[in-house]
């Protein structure tokens, strides 16, 4: 079984109903120099584009891309037989309220698939009882295989404290949390001006940002039983591991610079980190032997990020075929890690 465990789900209610669209775009943060708008394309389809800064386009919501049959259709076309459905980067600011009608409009997406596709569920990251309880609905009530998060909420990560209530709670139930990017990471002053390297580097560096956060802080000594998987590599978390995690020096030195007692550091990143593609053909060929050879198989997902680029999605399957890997590393990336992770 071939899963793309990264294809994005948005609401086409939106584009439609205008009091929908005005209450999204109410949430939208602005006073984090975040800014919403709808707008019509030359070819008269509804797009929705979040700029942060004011004037740089990071996210893109085009009406027409998020319709059942035609998800299902190229889906097909790549022979990819499950799809798990994640929010783009939105999550990072919807309440309560708004969570609930998207988990709503994406369980019954789901229930139309007739088991093609699945969902997790998003909720803000609170400790509440109202929280607890949407999370308890998304599982229960609705068959969701987990939850979905980003990776920073304003300017706080996950290890923040103020989180600590509402981890203690999704940890007690060993849940598999996916950790989306969000538009660009909380220190983006110096990267913003350039589009390639806001909406590409700046994914990274808050995945990166995000993980080392994770593994260093403590976060998994707390919560033992979750499973975080991280998009876009994890920020490229591979290219760093041994620069992270360096070895004792060979003589003796008289000040030693690095931290080179890891603790529980490298029992966590095997048993909790996991990472999702984000996508195979940009990555290249090189650089996604290396993750495997560095990460081990068993920890690296597929996902498209359909319907961002449709090559991805029709494509990507074939291109992670095609590297020079065991049959066995193959499948585990392509469906066996969602399965086991996601429960499907």
């Amino acid at each position: 079984m071939v899963v793309d465990a990264n294809i994005y789900w948005f609401d086409e209610a939106i584009f439609q109903e205008e009091a929908y669209a005005e209450r999204f775009l109410a949430e939208v943060p602005r006073f984090y120099q975040t800014e919403g708008a709808m707008k019509v394309l030359e070819d008269g389809r509804k797009q929705i584009v979040i700029e942060k800064p004011a004037g740089y386009a990071n996210i893109n919501y085009i009406q027409g891309d998020y319709i059942l049959e035609k998800i299902l259709e190229n889906m097909d076309v790549a022979g990819i037989e499950r799809g798990i459905l994640k929010l783009p980067c939105y999550h990072e600011w919807l309440s309560l309220e708004l969570c609930k009608k998207f988990n709503d409009g994406m369980a019954d997406f789901v229930r139309r698939s007739k088991g093609r596709l699945r969902g997790l569920g998003v909720v803000p990251p609170r400790g509440s009882q109202a929280v607890k309880d949407e999370i308890d609905r998304c599982l229960e009530e609705l068959s969701f295989t987990g939850l979905q998060m980003v990776a920073h909420y304003g300017e706080y990560y996950l290890d923040d404290d103020q989180f600590a209530d509402f981890f203690a709670y999704v940890n007690s139930k060993g849940l598999t949390i996916y950790v989306h990017h969000t538009p660009v990471p909380v220190d983006y002053s110096q990267i913003y001006e350039y589009n390639n390297v806001r909406r590409s580097y700046g994914r990274n560096v808050d995945q990166g940002t995000a993980v080392m956060r994770e593994l260093f802080s403590g976060f998994f000594d707390k919560y033992p039983n979750l499973k975080l998987v991280h998009s876009m590599l994890g920020g490229g978390v591979f290219a760093f591991k041994n620069l992270i995690l360096p070895k004792k020096a060979s003589n003796i030195e008289g000040v030693e610079r690095f931290q080179t007692d890891h603790g529980n550091i490298v029992k966590h990143l095997k048993e909790n980190l996991f990472f999702e593609l984000s996508h195979s053909q940009p990555w290249g060929k090189d650089q996604l032997e290396a993750a495997v050879k560095i990460l081990g198989a068993d920890h690296l997902i597929y996902g498209s990020s359909y319907p961002v680029r449709l090559e991805w999605l029709t494509d990507g399957p074939d291109f992670v075929r095609e590297l020079a890997i065991s049959e066995e590393e193959k499948e585990l990336i392509l469906g066996g890690n969602a399965k086991r992770l996601y429960r499907l």
